[in-house]
């Protein structure tokens, strides 16, 4: 049975992603003491490309791990990369020589690296460490996502009753009495009350052919965009779902339309603009009708 066009790495899409945050810090700030990443002259929300592809990563990891050619290079289980590359070069019958490694060694290792792992065929990697495995570029590309409208990042008080040292609920007998026994502490929760965030990505047949991204390997990527968030759950995070999932599909490796005008026919607007947003349904997006797309673009609503 012939793959659908936009399960076909041989053309170039371009996609729209929508995704909405309640109650909940979908991507913290480690330089701003954890709070919700934001654009300082907008107060839009901010949510990294790293942060959306470890959520990639670990569906794939959840649901395809098992198989010898969905491993996951950038793991989040204290594995370090050069135990990976060494994995190559044991498998192959090779002994790494350090950083400046023969050309014809990486000729063999790198296609043998993006076989194994999922991540490094959609992409990519530096693998030019003490085990030398080249560099690959990947395929599928993301860019930051951002929220439709400003956000207001809240730093919450909360309290807990686990308390961390043991001479913290010691009794103390002191001239005044017995004191001590702490029974609470002190704690902060960062949020965003609600935010929409609007991400795009970019898959490019050229390195999907270089690394050997495949039909299989486009289909579990579409399918973790959507779905993702479901395994992703957590008491900080909030509430998170995909929202809209919109793919744009060329005819051709070199596409037959710049990606940003295909972008702008994806709105996203406030029904009332003089209401705070707190659900989707404050929101209304528009998707072009395929009359006014360009010809040999074609648009497939993957959620929405």
């Amino acid at each position: 049975m012939e793959s659908p066009s936009y399960q076909d790495p041989t053309h170039r899409h371009d996609f729209v992603l929508i995704f909405e945050v309640t109650d909940g810090n979908p991507n913290g700030d480690p330089d701003a003491g954890n709070l919700p990443r934001v654009d300082p002259e907008t107060m839009q929300g901010l949510v990294t490309d790293v942060c959306l592809k470890r959520k990639v990563r670990d569906y794939v990891d959840a649901t395809k791990g098992d198989e010898a050619n969905f491993k996951i290079y950038v793991q989040n289980k204290g594995i370090a990369l050069n135990e990976m590359h060494e994995r190559a070069y044991h498998a192959l019958g090779l002994q790494p020589k350090g950083t400046k490694e023969k050309r014809e060694v990486i000729d063999q290792t790198r296609p043998w690296m993006c076989r194994n792992f999922y991540d490094i065929r959609t992409f990519g990697a530096v693998m030019t460490t003490k085990v030398n495995c080249g560099q690959v570029r990947g395929p599928v590309q993301l860019t930051f996502a951002r929220s439709v409208d400003p956000i207001i990042p809240l730093d919450l008080s909360i309290t807990r009753v686990a308390i961390t040292l043991k001479e913290d609920v010691e009794f103390v007998e002191t001239e005044k009495g017995t004191e001590g026994g702490k029974v609470t502490e002190m704690g902060r929760k960062a949020i965003v009350p609600y935010g929409l965030y609007v991400g795009y990505g970019f898959i490019n047949p050229h390195f999907a052919e270089q690394t050997g991204f495949s039909n299989d390997d486009l289909a579990i990527f579409w399918e973790a965009l959507t779905r993702m968030w479901d395994l992703d759950h957590s008491a900080s995070r909030g509430r998170m779902a995909c929202r809209g999932l919109y793919v744009f599909t060329h005819d051709s490796k070199l596409g037959k339309a710049p990606a940003h005008k295909l972008f702008d026919l994806i709105r996203v607007d406030r029904r009332d603009p003089q209401a705070p947003p707190r659900r989707f349904g404050d929101y209304e997006v528009s998707v072009p009708a395929p009359k006014d797309l360009p010809e040999g673009v074609t648009l497939t609503v993957l959620e929405g």
